[in-house]
């Protein structure tokens, strides 16, 4: 479990570098003053949820583009596994992977989940809008798939 206490909106974002497809690798760093980022953490690449997620991010994304916004998603799957739910759903945003789940302890979404009665580590789903001055704009701790995107589309709308 995590001791790190959950990024609050108003606060600094974590920062972090990791490797992504089809970068290679991404700095938060990079955006600062110029892109907001919607940092996206799901469980699993290829998965129902995650699936629709990153879908609904991709169908949306010429909203976020508008709005100078980039869209990172991140789960501790391999970059080999992120290559081939890119390339099988036309994904046009960077896949980050955090295989050692520093980055999502951070963000404190590396949580005790249970599954058909059995404890296991994982990531909660989870959002968070960082604004061009890398601090926090949003949170969304625990997301539901359905109805997610619009919600988060409608607070990048809002940011500027």
């Amino acid at each position: 479990m995590t001791t790190a206490s959950t990024p609050t909106v108003g606060k600094r974002a974590p920062a972090f570098t990791l490797p992504a497809i089809p970068e290679g690798k991404v700095r938060l760093s990079e955006f600062k003053g110029e892109k907001n980022v919607v940092l996206y953490f799901y469980p699993r690449d290829d998965t129902p949820g995650c699936t629709t997620e990153a879908c609904e991010f991709r169908d949306q994304l010429s909203g976020f583009d508008k709005n100078d916004t980039v869209v990172l998603g991140v789960s501790a799957d391999s970059l080999a596994a992120h290559t081939r739910f890119s390339e099988k759903f036309s994904l046009p945003f960077p896949l980050l992977s955090d295989e050692n789940h520093a980055v999502c302890e951070k963000y404190c979404v590396w949580v005790e989940k249970m599954n058909y009665g059995k404890k296991y580590m994982g990531i909660q789903r989870a959002t968070f809008l960082i604004d061009k001055a890398g601090k926090i704009a949003a949170a969304w701790p625990k997301v539901k798939v359905n109805g997610h995107v619009a919600e988060v589309s409608a607070a990048v709308a809002a940011l500027d």
